[in-house]
């Protein structure tokens, strides 16, 4: 199994991990989204095991994850000024920033598409990684880095997650303690002109609307008035972030009833409505009920019911409000089974 280390910024552990990297090896990596499985965005033979380990499509993308945004240049090309206008609010930090690649950015990285997914993320131990990489890497400097786990599965939001996941796939897990967010990036197309959202996250459609100081359209919108098809991103097929255990989303009067077997467990959010039968239920998680909060945990409590052996899971569904939008996507897609 590999090692998990505790390094701190400047700590020997960064020297190994940026050793490993530069031999092919792939390395855990915390971030504030979700820990990542990283490999040098540069090598498609290290980029190769990625998919390898995870057991994930060719066809889906991978993130670039760089130190700092003057490294942007090296893995995309006509760069809007809204990407810099973004980066400049919002990085290091959970967004994504889907742009043209640059010449010499692997197919493997892109899934074969003529656009690159880039970020910088927003914890210090990524950070110093990062930095450390693209200093003994010039000319590149960028990590490759989904989410590390086996694909489709729940993201990992500690370092032993990573080693439960993947195993001896990885060489080394830094951790970073639990992750700040809990969910992954938002992510923002700015490949074909105006801005679109093709995943929800942390930082809400407010927000960048707000910096922008435009609105932001739908995504058919702009297929319909460019031709283009919406790039494959990161987290986008409609199973996602699923336990191994079948999970249905119900309201919360419809909860009660189904967990009266016993080998059934739920979450549900802490509101006036829950009684008191639900909240001394011993099988019965209760969460925050304020979006961030409940983000931050939810990865990590589905992770723990799912290895319990419950026959089902139930969750209580979420408010249907912009607040909510991250947390009730990544919810829907680990609901949604066919592909399982």
């Amino acid at each position: 199994m590999p090692e998990i280390v505790t390094p701190d910024q400047t700590s020997a552990n960064i020297e190994r991990a940026v050793a490993l990297l530069n031999a092919g090896q792939l390395v855990g990596l915390p971030t504030e989204t979700v820990y990542g499985l990283a490999a040098d965005a540069n090598n498609p033979v290290a980029v190769a095991k990625i998919f390898a380990a995870k057991g994930r499509p060719a066809d889906h993308p991978l993130i670039v994850h760089l130190g700092a945004d003057d490294l942007l240049n090296n893995y995309a090309r006509e760069i809007p000024e809204a990407a810099w206008t973004l980066a400049e609010a919002f990085w290091p930090g959970p967004l994504t920033l889907i742009l043209k690649k640059a010449p010499g950015v692997p197919d493997i990285v892109t899934g074969g598409q003529d656009t690159v997914g880039v970020r910088i993320p927003g914890h210090p131990i990524a950070l110093a990684l990062l930095r450390a990489f693209a200093e003994a890497n010039p000319g590149g400097g960028g990590l490759a880095a989904p989410s590390a786990n086996q694909f489709g599965r729940i993201s990992p939001t500690a370092a032993a997650h990573v080693v439960t996941e993947l195993g001896d796939a990885v060489a080394l897990v830094l951790d970073g303690g639990d992750c700040q967010v809990g969910i992954e990036s938002t992510i923002v197309d700015l490949s074909r002109g105006d801005p679109v959202i093709l995943r929800p996250g942390a930082i809400t459609a407010a927000q960048i609307e707000l910096v922008l100081g435009q609105k932001l359209i739908a995504t058919s919108a702009v297929v319909e008035s460019t031709g283009d098809a919406t790039p494959r991103v990161s987290g986008s097929l409609a199973s996602h972030y699923a336990p191994l255990t079948p999970l249905t989303v119900l309201e919360l009067s419809e909860i009660t009833h189904p967990l009266a077997a016993g080998d059934c467990a739920a979450i549900v959010r802490d509101c006036a409505e829950l009684s008191v039968g639900l909240r001394q239920h011993g099988h019965v998680v209760i969460l925050a009920d304020q979006p961030a909060r409940y983000a931050h945990d939810f990865y990590r409590v589905l992770r723990e019911l799912d290895a319990k052996g419950y026959r089902h899971i139930y969750v209580q569904n979420l408010p249907d409000t912009q607040a909510w939008l991250a947390v009730r996507d990544r919810l829907s897609r680990a609901a949604h089974r066919e592909s399982l």
